[in-house]
């Protein structure tokens, strides 16, 4: 190997440790300015946290609030948007990838869907305050078409209104597109021969999806339905646009009841000058980032359990 040869490789040594070095660096400090804020965020809310505080409705006076309304709320909001958003994506998906023609008509179809994973969620919110709050006018909230008895969980009226059933479609609508091109991203990653292989057995193009290919794409699929989850569960905007209460002393009985969730009761007693509510805030933060680490161990787990069948 002669000098000429040797000086650019030496070069690119030098040059990929400088980049490992800024690579690091960079992480570093996201760990730092992170670790920062959660610390400042127990050492100012660890104190707020008790029983009563999980317990207990909203308050004005900072010492007797609590956030059981806006937790149940959460709970509730989020249950509905991952009933509605994980399915629909993944068959979404499984469409897309395993029976549309390639076409001008995916394309656009792909092209949009691509988009709307970047729209911002307060215009979602908007999309259902028009849709799913109103109905776009088509039925009077004066006179709601109803289905069911308001005694049960499952009651039901158009249009939905400010109800916990149309803050948990409006955020299907926030994570459907992510939820979509994860789903999609997992099906491209099973290989083909394993299609093939099961076409050769004589199997049909469905026996082929259910059997093989979407036990396969499953826990990759689960990682993209954790990362959905999380933008759900943080999510304010969309909920403040479609009515989300702000002040609420009661919890959902219904799908039509009205509803409160973490984020906007964070959003208000942070907007508040006195430090008390402060505090109550970041005690509420730290509830909400142990209800985020719930959510996504069950998507974990079940990641886990649909793993071991095509690992053994």
């Amino acid at each position: 190997m002669t000098i000429g040869h040797t000086i650019p490789i030496a070069r690119r040594l030098r040059h990929d440790r400088l980049m490992l070095a800024a690579c690091l660096a960079a992480t570093t400090l996201a760990i730092a300015v992170l670790s920062a804020l959660l610390i400042s965020i127990f050492v100012q809310g660890f104190s707020s946290l008790d029983w009563h505080f999980l317990s207990s409705f909203a308050s004005r006076k900072a010492a007797n609030a609590g956030i059981l309304a806006p937790l149940m709320g959460s709970l509730w909001v989020c249950t509905i948007c991952g009933m509605v958003a994980i399915p629909v994506g993944i068959a979404t998906a499984i469409y897309l990838e395993e029976y549309a023609r390639r076409s001008r008509l995916r394309s656009l179809i792909q092209l949009n869907i691509s988009n709307l994973s970047g729209v911002p969620s307060i215009v979602y919110g908007i999309l259902a305050l028009a849709a799913f709050g109103r109905c776009f006018g088509a039925i009077s909230s004066d006179d709601p078409w109803t289905l069911g008895s308001p005694d049960s969980v499952f009651f039901v009226q158009f249009p939905f209104g400010r109800s916990v059933l149309a803050g948990g479609l409006t955020l299907a609508l926030v994570i459907l597109p992510i939820m979509i091109i994860a789903a999609q991203e997992a099906l491209r990653a099973v290989p083909v021969s394993l299609r093939q292989a099961a076409l050769a057995l004589g199997s049909t193009k469905w026996q082929v999806v259910w059997k093989v290919t979407l036990p396969s794409a499953l826990p990759t699929m689960m990682t993209g339905a954790i990362l959905s989850m999380s933008r759900a569960i943080g999510e304010a905007a969309p909920l403040l646009v479609i009515g989300g209460v702000l002040l609420l002393f009661s919890v959902p009985d219904n799908l039509m009841s009205d509803f409160t969730v973490l984020p906007l009761q964070i959003y208000n007693w942070a907007g508040r000058p006195q430090d008390d509510f402060h505090r109550i805030a970041a005690a509420a933060i730290i509830v909400q980032l142990v209800l985020l680490l719930g959510f996504n161990s069950v998507a974990i787990v079940i990641r886990q359990k649909l793993q071991r069948p095509l690992q053994s």
